[in-house]
């Protein structure tokens, strides 16, 4: 078993979702006393000289952890991950990627979250140098300053679905 390449979810003392981190640093945690499993992995096991330990899949510190405000950099790769890899005019995910301002810079548009988005060259060359509204071409969503937790929310479609409640608070 590759310990390296599972996944584990931490959370801080107040349950809030910290980071991600691979199994070997969790083990790590845990048997450091720094940290108490929350869940375990179904069927998988660590194994020493003289005892078997579940795998966690989600850990909590014992200790609170102040995280100070961390903005997400504006840049291409993180406005690609907040989009999905999707185009937000038509949709498609197969295409190569371009960034569209909503309001073009001609127009005094700015490089902020809220006016980029990610465009397949085709819809981004048919919108041009209009607004969305003057090209019909509105976005499927509209387009916000994410948090670390967006982030961590887009990687919960291949993750454990015990991770859920903790990543969406509902």
């Amino acid at each position: 078993m590759l310990l390296h390449r599972t996944k584990v979810l931490v959370l801080n003392s107040s349950y809030e979702p910290l980071s991600i981190c691979d199994a070997q640093k969790a083990v790590l945690l845990l048997f450091g006393g720094k940290a108490v499993p929350v869940a375990h992995h179904p069927e998988r096991v660590i194994c020493t000289v003289s005892r078997s330990y579940p795998l966690p899949s989600i850990v909590r510190l014992t200790f609170f952890v102040r995280v100070p405000y961390k903005k997400i950099i504006l840049n291409r790769k993180n406005i690609l991950l907040r989009d999905s890899f999707q185009c937000q005019y038509c949709g498609k995910t197969d295409h190569p990627l371009t960034i569209d301002h909503i309001v073009p810079r001609s127009r005094g548009g700015e490089y902020s979250w809220e006016n980029l988005i990610t465009a397949c060259p085709r819809c981004n060359s048919k919108k041009g140098n209009r607004t969305p509204r003057e090209a019909g071409m509105h976005p499927l969503k509209q387009p916000i300053r994410p948090n670390n937790l967006m982030f961590m929310q887009q990687l919960t479609a291949t993750v454990s679905e015990e991770w859920k409640p903790y990543l969406y608070m509902s």
